[in-house]
């Protein structure tokens, strides 16, 4: 039998996104958080490069506005980047107070980095490269004190209850069990979907599961085709990569190929330093002939003072980066696209918010800039909790269907299939996209669904999101941002500022 029940609040979500919301909603009712797996379980723990803000001496939020507008490549929403960069450093702060222990410099101030395309120095980190897990564990710690938030892991949202345009709630299987959730307001925090590619940076509950569900409901999405993939993750044969933080070539590491050559200097004026789409083309070209390195020796011992925490996973791998040279791919990285979402964070359905990766805010446009992304979920999370302060109660929500959670009929069946839309992802719609191969994409997807086992829910919602991702690219006629189309290998200036929705 399906049960149900009421919460003021309900978040779906344990990144910064969703923590960050949670932790600040409980401030005006109760708060019900879900999460896939465990608190700690969200690509937020993973992140390494750090919080972009306008701190420091000579930098401005104008500034910080600038490189963020010119890395998303003209598709921008100049409002919300706006938001981001005005708002953003109170937010930092506000995480310090918290307790979050970032780096500080022998006077005691922030000690503030620099990474590809930002023109100052205004990276704050934690532990040298452990930024996202001092954030997680702080935002975690705030929740875990509150006593207005429940939280609930090991559970799966399977759908958005939505009734004439008003999200009641979700669907959910919390231990095998049917249970409806009631709120008078819904938060998708669910992060991104790095998952449907072979080769990912993101952990292994990024399946894409929030923008499926969203589809499925009505919700509009934009700009799924813009895929960020970060230029240096850690080539070896795990799920998923190790990554090689950008932060490591703004302290001067260098790329070069199989020869030894460095090879960055005649692609891009910031040689290394370059936006991440052009960095990961042309590591992902160089590796048509041979194997690709960071070459960080020049850091010696500064290394391991600097990066404590890529040091360990080198040297577990068998590298030491202070006298070996680092072997390193592309890999799947970031979502630009996501839940269409106003100032506010509300989606087109009443009394539904998205936020964090599973939102399109328009702060990254075609690109998002290094280190925002912590900053966006913050910013964003903030401005979610407080207007979800003013939501009146729901009232009467619609009666229960019969309906239980559809058990897995064949579990190996679903992890091929699983393991068949990330190969078929990667090769037809990673890096370089052709029309041809995007079609093909489409007709081995569509035969995957034909194939794909009852309750596999999981791998459902990845197929979808890939759909997603397939359609939208062969939609876009043009080179853009994190979207390259080899068969249309240039911008073209009637696609600048148009979006894609689905």
């Amino acid at each position: 039998m399906t049960e149900r029940v009421r919460t003021r609040f309900l978040v779906v979500g344990s990144g910064v996104a969703g923590l960050h919301t949670a932790w600040r909603a409980s401030e005006h009712g109760d708060v019900m958080l879900l999460t896939k797996r465990s608190l700690f379980d969200s690509a937020t723990a993973y992140a390494q490069g750090g919080i972009a803000a306008a701190l420091g001496a000579g930098d401005s939020p104008a500034l910080h506005r600038q490189d963020t507008l010119a890395a998303g490549a003209a598709l921008c929403d100049a409002a919300a980047v706006q938001v981001l960069v005005e708002e953003g450093p109170a937010r930092v702060r506000e995480l310090q107070t918290a307790g979050a222990d970032f780096d500080l410099d022998p006077k005691g101030r922030l000690s503030l980095g620099r990474e590809a395309a930002h023109s100052k120095n205004r990276i704050v980190h934690a532990h040298g490269d452990q930024t996202g897990a001092e954030v997680a564990r702080t935002l975690v710690a705030r929740v875990r004190e509150t006593k207005r938030i429940r939280v609930l892991e090991k559970t799966r949202v399977l759908d958005l209850i939505v009734r004439r345009g008003t999200c009641y709630g979700v669907r959910a299987s919390i231990a095998g069990k049917a249970v409806e959730i009631i709120a008078d307001a819904t938060v998708l925090a669910t992060g991104g979907c790095g998952q449907i590619y072979r080769y990912t940076t993101n952990p292994v509950v990024a399946t894409g599961d929030g923008f499926a569900i969203a589809h499925r409901a009505g919700v509009t999405l934009a700009d799924m085709e813009f895929v960020q993939f970060h230029p240096t993750a850690l080539d070896t044969r795990e799920n998923p990569l190790a990554l090689v933080s950008e932060a490591v070539r703004g302290e001067g590491a260098i790329l070069v190929n199989s020869r030894g050559v460095r090879f960055m200097k005649g692609r891009h004026r910031l040689a290394e330093l370059a936006p991440r789409d052009v960095v990961a083309r042309a590591i992902f070209r160089e590796q048509k002939k041979g194997p690709v390195f960071l070459d960080a020796r020049k850091l010696g011992d500064r290394f391991a003072e600097r990066f404590p925490g890529i040091l360990a996973l080198c040297k577990a791998r068998g590298i030491d980066p202070r006298s070996d040279l680092i072997p390193v791919t592309p890999a799947a990285h970031y979502m630009m696209g996501g839940v269409v979402t106003d100032l506010r964070g509300r989606a087109n359905i009443a009394r539904l918010y998205a936020v964090g990766e599973v939102a399109r805010t328009g702060v990254h446009g075609a690109n998002r800039l290094a280190s925002n992304s912590l900053l966006e979920g913050l910013v964003f999370a903030e401005r979610v909790a407080r207007d979800m302060a003013s939501v009146n109660e729901i009232g009467k929500p619609p009666a229960i269907g019969k309906w239980r959670v559809p058990p897995l009929a064949d579990r190996g069946a679903a992890q091929v299939a699983a393991d068949e839309i990330r190969a078929v992802m990667w090769e037809h719609a990673g890096i370089a996209r052709t029309a041809r191969g995007l079609r093909t994409a489409l007709e081995r997807l569509q035969d995957i669904g034909r194939r794909l086992p009852a309750g596999a829910t999981e791998e459902l919602n990845m197929l979808q999101t890939a759909q997603l991702v397939v359609e939208a690219a062969l939609l876009r006629k043009e080179s853009r941002g994190g979207h390259y189309r080899a068969d249309y290998p240039r911008a073209n200036r009637t696609w600048k500022g148009r979006h894609i929705e689905l």
